[in-house]
């Protein structure tokens, strides 16, 4: 069964741009439900199909396939549930630790959070210093709020 383990931060400064390998990602929604999202995804010329389950904690089932990515490209356009996500993902290694920071775009422009996979949720993570607050637990840091909740047009912006 696919696990994924994450914890998510605001980004404070621009310390992460430098080395930082970049592609742009552009994804949305076919299912928001609570406890479980399915989503399409074209990230770096491939195309993806991911279903999502309820969070305990840090933790969440987790199953991704690769698929075509005309098949991909098709879902976004004809049936993804709007708002489309536009991001440019840069990933960053750092505390030996592979961080992806998400510049968004689009509806969402000014908002750029980091997440870093972890093995378990105990395990340590030398934080770097360009991220702010932890956000694991705020729902409305998912891309599955913010497709249907852009950041711009939230009435108070951390």
């Amino acid at each position: 069964m696919g696990i994924e383990i994450e914890r998510k931060f605001l980004v404070t400064g621009g310390g992460w741009r430098a080395g930082a390998e970049a592609f742009a990602v552009r994804q949305g929604f076919l299912c928001t439900e609570p406890g479980r999202t399915v989503r399409a995804r074209v990230a770096a010329g491939r195309g993806y199909l991911t279903i999502k389950g309820r969070h305990a904690g840090l933790t969440r089932a987790e199953f991704e396939y690769e698929i075509p990515v005309e098949d991909a490209a098709f879902i976004l356009d004809k049936i993804c549930q709007p708002t489309l996500i536009e991001k440019t993902r840069h990933r960053v290694v750092y505390g030996g630790l592979t961080w992806e920071v998400d510049e968004f775009a689009g509806l969402n422009a000014g908002l750029i959070l980091a997440e870093v996979e972890l093995e378990s949720e105990a395990q340590p993570v030398d934080l770097p210093p360009w991220v702010g607050r932890e956000v694991s637990a705020d729902f409305r840091y998912t891309n599955a709020y913010l497709s249907q909740h852009p950041y711009t047009t939230w009435s108070e912006t951390p």
